[in-house]
């Protein structure tokens, strides 16, 4: 920060609606159960009726017409239960990506059209049964996985259920009355009571609280909100009554930019999820070689054909990549939405997983190891046509227009010394520098001591402290004064960095503050490396540099001005708290500026991870001993898989992964 002032940044929309499509996947839930119900009943019969479960059971039920109610039980499950199945392989073979829709499809045909043959005089034996539980373990395997990954990813969405239906709207004469949330709009005022939600995204005007942002920070300590506070629609007002000017309404609000942000991050396929496509598309081409192998073989040893096929179809059902479809996309959901939860957003999946090799974490210093809430020492003149007071005055005046830390300082200082805000005309941020306007009709600038050694303008002579911060007044561009602000390192700091370099990584600083506000904080956080004064091109040269040496670099910033190094680092954590959340070049962003938050970020990277090569293992190493047995490579031993244990053995693996994919949950809350 060039003296704190180099990430001065300029506030854009960068809300955007999302299409909701939790309602259609609601649907699509619902159906997959009532066929699943459906088929279970038509199945019972089914059952009772087969030769071999009356063989196996030990009873004989055989009346006239038997085989053709079988016939059309099972037809009637076929086509009504294992419908999802046949429209799935058409439209994987549609777009020439057989998968697991096609292993089920081919699977139950088979067992379908050989079935329906023996009924109509073909000579062997049904096997209806196997077709039926088969459809069912399916169907039931579907269901799961598709609620599962809806209350991941609804998670979110029952936040903003939370918010309240009706706001207490203020009007001109102060008269309070109750309006619905969705008739809000920027610009009106609200009411907001003791022990009520905030029902918008706004600016307190008038009261004071405290604020329980826990939803949405994950902080359990409720926040004190003042006049000219930011709060969150959502969080609830604990203790005094607030007047909030609303800004934020309906899916331009906070909490609906972050659910628009987790359903673009669980939408878009990351490299791992590419991995198990792949590994998918090779078991398709397993199961339909070995499987077509299977019957060849079996017919040639001379086999009958019902045996030849009933080893084909076991191949086919142990094959199927169930598990592994649900291996990624399940961990990715509950990832994504406790992290957003815990005040995590990952908008890049990638980054998120290469979170795990970071090798060095590369800090901005104001307001992410330090507090940002700089406060005024002192001020001087340096020039004897104004006094340190007129110095105060167009500084403040300027500042007035800033949402900087340092401008929160400045004009409170200005504030207690009863100095009211001059006019400001043509006001601009100076990149990464300052800012500037026209005050009383003078060009005045207010600049860190970055850009005074840039433009070779002669610094005045000052005493300080090491973790002090210098702003400097340049009236027509000759310097008259300057201010002199502290900032506090955060408590959570010195445990951030502790942990960080326990976890192997290497930590640096960079800042456009001077050298001795830099050196200050770097040794009392006892950081490996910083850089003083440093510009945003420079940030940006210095990430390059460390990458060059062969590091894996994180960067963490506010998004705005350090967007260059944000795109260049390895992996771009924005780090800004309440609504400023859109930094369209980092990867994930941090909704508090805890840096403690970003040790749990890496953490949970590799615990994610982890948990993703877990759910590969078992969803794909049971085939290993599972094809051959299917195939009947150990018929001479006695040993046989049919379809239906092929099924339940699928079904198996596909439980484990669910429920090792939910561990993560438990590993969220430790």
């Amino acid at each position: 920060m060039a003296h704190g002032h180099d990430d001065h940044k300029d506030h854009g929309d960068h809300g955007g609606g999302h299409h909701d499509h939790s309602h259609h996947h609601e649907m699509m839930i619902k159906d997959f159960k009532k066929r699943f119900f459906i088929s279970m009943v038509l199945t019972l019969p089914i059952l009772v009726l087969s030769p071999l479960v009356q063989k196996i059971v030990g009873y004989e039920l055989r009346f006239a017409g038997a085989d053709a109610v079988l016939f059309v039980l099972s037809a009637l499950v076929y086509f009504y239960g294992g419908w999802p199945f046949l429209k799935g392989l058409y439209e994987e073979l549609s777009k020439r990506a057989p998968g697991m829709m096609t292993l089920i499809a081919v699977a139950i045909t088979v067992a379908f059209g050989y079935s329906s043959a023996t009924v109509f005089g073909l000579e062997g034996k049904t096997f209806f049964w196997e077709l039926a539980t088969l459809i069912d373990i399916m169907l039931l395997g579907h269901w799961i996985e598709m609620r599962s990954v809806l209350n991941a990813s609804n998670a979110l969405q029952k936040l903003v259920e939370l918010l309240p239906d009706e706001a207490h709207l203020l009007d001109e004469r102060g008269e309070v009355g109750d309006v619905a949330v969705s008739k809000l709009k920027s610009g009106d005022r609200v009411l907001v009571r003791p022990g009520e939600k905030i029902p918008v995204d706004g600016v307190i005007a008038k009261g004071s609280s405290y604020v329980d942002e826990s939803m949405v920070t994950g902080e359990s300590k409720p926040v004190k909100k003042e006049s000219d506070g930011e709060v969150i629609g959502g969080t609830i007002n604990k203790n005094g009554s607030l007047e909030v000017d609303v800004k934020q309404v309906g899916e331009d609000s906070y909490l609906h930019k972050v659910i628009s942000m987790v359903r673009e991050a669980q939408s878009k396929k990351s490299k791992t999820q590419k991995l198990a496509d792949r590994i998918a598309f090779y078991l398709t081409v397993v199961a339909l070689s070995v499987g077509t192998a299977t019957l060849f073989t079996w017919l040639a040893l001379g086999k009958p054909f019902v045996f030849a096929l009933e080893r084909m179809a076991s191949v086919m059902v142990i094959t199927c990549p169930h598990a592994l479809g649900l291996a990624v996309p399940l961990v990715v959901a509950i990832s994504t939405s406790i992290a957003a939860q815990r005040g995590l957003l990952i908008r890049n999946r990638s980054a998120f997983e290469n979170a795990r090799k970071i090798t060095m974490l590369v800090f901005d210093k104001t307001g992410t190891l330090t507090k940002g809430n700089f406060g005024v020492t002192r001020f001087e003149s340096s020039d004897e046509s104004y006094d340190s007071k007129q110095v105060l005055h167009y500084a403040a005046s300027l500042e007035s227009r800033s949402e900087h830390p340092l401008a929160v300082g400045i004009v409170q200082k200005a504030k207690e010394q009863n100095l009211e805000p001059l006019e400001v005309q043509e006001f601009e941020v100076i990149n990464g520098a300052g800012i500037k306007g026209k005050v009383d009709d003078k060009a005045i600038k207010l600049v860190g001591r970055g850009y005074l050694e840039q433009e070779n303008i002669s610094l005045p002579k000052q005493q300080g402290r090491g973790d002090e911060s210098s702003v400097y007044l340049l009236i027509d561009d000759r310097v008259v004064g300057f201010i002199v602000l502290a900032d506090e390192i955060r408590e959570e700091s010195y445990d951030a960095i502790k942990r960080l370099k326990a976890m192997g990584m290497k930590t640096y600083m960079m800042t456009g503050d001077g050298e001795a506000a830099a050196k200050s904080v770097s040794r009392e956080l006892d950081l490996d490396g910083y850089a003083a004064q440093v510009l945003p091109d420079q940030k940006l040269q210095r990430i390059k540099e460390f990458q060059n040496q062969g590091e894996i670099v994180a960067m963490t910033g506010d998004g705005i001005n350090d967007a260059p190094a944000l795109a260049a680092a390895d992996v771009g954590i924005a780090v800004g708290s309440g609504t400023d959340i859109a930094a369209d070049t980092a990867d994930i962003i941090l909704v508090d500026s805890d840096p403690k938050n970003i040790v749990s970020l890496l953490r949970f990277g590799r615990a994610t991870h982890k948990k993703m090569i877990e759910n590969f293992i078992w969803a794909t190493g049971y085939n290993v001993i599972a094809i051959p047995l299917a195939a009947g490579v150990l018929y001479s031993a006695g040993i046989l898989i049919n379809p239906a244990v092929g099924a339940v053995l699928m079904s198996l693996s596909t439980v484990v992964v669910a429920l090792n994919a939910q561990l993560l949950r438990r590993y969220a809350a430790a």
